[in-house]
């Protein structure tokens, strides 16, 4: 349930900054801020990028065409459609996850086997990082970001509401 409720998470922290990216304008997009690792624009695509290939690795296979840095730019809406849909398949294989799966992984003429449960750590760790780094990027140029904190992913799904001591007496009429 705990690895469930991360990817939850981690769906609801990628659809809050894309969706702050939306309006970017291409200078915006293409700032690389101080202490960053590119573009706010190639963090972008990295971003669900990472997903896709992270999903792709839990099946032993990678690198089919998957969004990179140096992609071309599909457009904004492309980029938030591949990070929705690659942070819901995340969801659904952390479900689906059991433990001792492994998976062989091709890399360079030889193969090498992962826990297949190390490929949602790598994507959850993954996304947060580079979250970060287009929140970084952003605010030195003066763009607010949502806080992604998780205080507010619990108020977004409804938790934490007031609840009434077991021992005290009930005041309905």
């Amino acid at each position: 349930m705990g690895l469930i409720e991360m990817f939850r998470y981690n769906e609801w922290a990628n659809t809050e900054l894309f969706e702050a990216c939306r309006s970017l304008t291409d200078e915006q997009l293409d700032y690389i801020g101080s202490g960053v690792s590119g573009s706010v624009r190639e963090l972008l695509m990295h971003i669900a990028g990472g997903q896709r290939t992270d999903i792709l690795r839990t099946m032993g296979r990678q690198h089919e065409g998957e969004l990179a840095r140096d992609s071309r730019w599909p457009g904004i809406d492309a980029v938030i459609e591949e990070a929705v849909l690659t942070s819901r398949e995340l969801v659904d294989g952390a479900r689906q996850l059991h433990q001792h799966e492994e998976v062989d992984l091709p890399y360079q003429g030889k193969v090498y086997r992962y826990p297949r449960h190390f490929f949602f750590i790598a994507a959850i760790e993954h996304s947060a990082e580079h979250r970060t780094e287009v929140k970084v990027a952003l605010n030195q140029i003066g763009v607010s970001t949502p806080d992604l904190d998780g205080w507010f992913y619990a108020a977004a799904q409804g938790y934490g509401e007031e609840a009434i001591a077991k021992d005290e007496p009930s005041t309905a009429v």
